[in-house]
């Protein structure tokens, strides 16, 4: 027996573990990469939207202001699924740092509410962003969150359940933003061409919209299951409060900004882990 208990000892010091156990699992040296499912659950919240135009004596004659609000809008956010990695390094027995990546995940943006501009100036137009035809207002945009967490796991690294809790930092941005060509169209038809008109830029407009990149906290807490010294299965929660600032722009055939509407979008994701770990 002593002679089968050292030589289990000798296979995890051969592989760097920096352990003596027989079980080499989760313990002083080791690394963990899990494999999973993401589940993403948003929170979400968001101001309204305020757009701004350039001063030009036109508008000023048509009582259109520089600047103005669209009470009652607002944007919400989808959920998401997707394929998450994570890769922990144990310094101790107890103490890890993972760093968190996968596959980023699709979510559609949806309006509500009238964007239009106060008093006689909104009957220049107006674009109904709650409307059937134009939702989702963006059809596909992903989001990046790698992370990075220090997290502390409790009981002993040869215990077969061990939850834990972590906290980090992210790093969020948006990519690939696909706007509802329908949701353009009544951009350039109903506030581009009148904007244009006014502003002495004649010809054909554009849309582009844009989110704004953010560093962002993350608390996590789960659960670890240990089969063996080197398999296991994983499950926690993690939580971002995430907010972005998104900005829908209106573009003359020259190049010139007519019109720059934004929002304070609270995503506040909730994040569901499920995966298959592998230690070594």
């Amino acid at each position: 027996m002593n002679k089968r208990w050292l030589a289990m000892a000798s296979v995890c010091a051969v592989l760097g573990l920096g352990s003596v156990r027989p079980a080499c699992a989760q313990a002083a040296g080791s690394n963990v990469v899990t494999l999973g499912w993401f589940h993403v659950t948003t929170l979400d919240s968001s101001t309204n939207q305020t757009t701004t135009v350039p001063g030009t004596p036109i508008y000023s004659v048509l009582g259109l202001p520089t600047s103005f609000t669209s009470p009652g809008t607002s944007q919400t956010v989808s959920n998401a699924d997707t394929l998450g990695l994570t890769i922990a390094h144990f310094f101790t027995d107890n103490i890890a740092v993972t760093t968190v990546a996968g596959v980023p995940p699709t979510f559609k943006l949806y309006g509500q509410g009238i964007l239009q501009a106060p008093g006689p100036a909104g009957a220049l137009g107006n674009v109904n962003l709650g409307s059937a035809a134009n939702n989702p207002l963006v059809t596909s945009v992903r989001e990046w969150s790698p992370a990075v967490l220090l997290q502390y796991y409790m009981f002993e690294a040869t215990s077969k359940f061990r939850p834990f809790v972590g906290v980090g930092v992210s790093y969020n941005w948006f990519s690939s933003i696909q706007l509802n060509p329908n949701f353009k169209t009544d951009l350039n038809n109903q506030l581009g061409a009148t904007l244009a008109a006014g502003s002495g830029h004649p010809g054909p407009t554009s849309v582009k919209a844009q989110s704004s990149p953010s560093w962002q906290p993350v608390f996590n807490a789960g659960l670890t299951y240990n089969f063996d010294k080197h398999w296991s299965l994983t499950g926690s929660v993690s939580y971002i409060p995430l907010k972005t600032n998104t900005i829908i722009t209106v573009k003359a055939a020259d190049g010139a900004i007519l019109s720059q509407s934004k929002s304070e979008l609270k995503v506040n994701p909730v994040i569901s882990f499920l995966a298959v770990g592998y230690a070594f």
